[in-house]
């Protein structure tokens, strides 16, 4: 996807280097459909320039500073050494970043997606979240949660989480789940503290895993689970329900698992 119009002085922005001469560089802006900027000879580099392709070439994928936009004269003037190093990582990687999200709208709504329905859903998570990418993050760590005040139908939410939670790794995902424990027998007591170890994995949980049990209000219990990324997550807080369910079962008592708090019980 492109952005329309014009991009703001002091904005960054990739662009690829289109065309080299004398006075400066023509840069194509990846970002932007259909326009163009200059880097004139003194913004290509501090200090004295005897010759601009020193420095660039044709073809190759830079960031620069947008100085000023003449929307009258189609003129957007750049400045490459006003950029520090930081800044081009961070860039470029914002850049790469939209791309993968790019795709992902493709796999969401199918390739031949129609272009009112991409610009439409596209909009509403850059309104929400400031890209597309940031969007279908937040889908993959929070569900459908994350895109309650997004403007977008339920099918469209749908599509977003369940393309976002097969396809984005993020560095550490928070899930919970609870877990409703009873044990009638006269050992109840003994029995439920029992469940609750082999919930907590006793002592047998991967190390790149952090998971915890803690009592909500009887008979339920809150599972939490800090994980790599979200299948590994939900993997373990189900996992965690099942030795939970296994272990309470086989003295007599029962255990039901849900992903919502049971507001019965508040």
């Amino acid at each position: 996807m492109k952005f329309r119009g014009w991009p703001d002085n002091g904005e960054l922005v990739v662009g690829k280097v289109d065309e080299i001469a004398n006075f400066g560089v023509f840069v194509d802006l990846e970002e932007y459909e259909d326009r163009r900027g200059l880097v004139h000879i003194s913004e290509v580099a501090s200090g004295w320039i005897k010759n601009v392709r020193d420095h660039v070439r044709e073809g190759q994928t830079v960031v620069a500073k947008v100085l000023d936009v003449n929307q009258s004269s189609q003129q957007i003037d750049l400045s490459l050494k006003d950029v520090n190093e930081h800044q081009r990582k961070e860039k470029i990687q914002e850049w790469k970043n939209e791309q993968k999200a790019d795709k992902w709208m493709s796999l969401a709504f199918g390739e031949d997606v129609d272009d009112e329905q991409y610009e439409t859903v596209a909009n509403a998570l850059y309104s929400e979240f400031g890209s597309l990418y940031d969007g279908f993050e937040q889908a993959a760590i929070h569900g459908a949660e994350a895109l309650e005040d997004v403007d977008l139908s339920d099918d469209e939410t749908s599509a977003i989480v369940e393309t976002a939670r097969e396809n984005v790794s993020v560095p550490y995902v928070n899930v919970t789940g609870y877990v409703d424990i009873r044990c009638p027998t006269g050992d109840g007591v003994d029995d439920i503290k029992e469940a609750l170890r082999a919930a907590e994995g006793n002592g047998d949980v991967r190390d790149e895993i952090e998971l915890s049990v803690s009592y909500v209000g009887s008979p339920e219990y809150r599972i939490k689970v800090r994980a790599p990324d979200y299948k590994t997550a939900e993997a373990e807080l189900e996992a965690s329900a099942g030795r939970a369910r296994q272990s309470i079962e086989a003295a007599g008592g029962t255990a039901v698992y849900h992903r919502e708090r049971d507001e019965e019980t508040e």
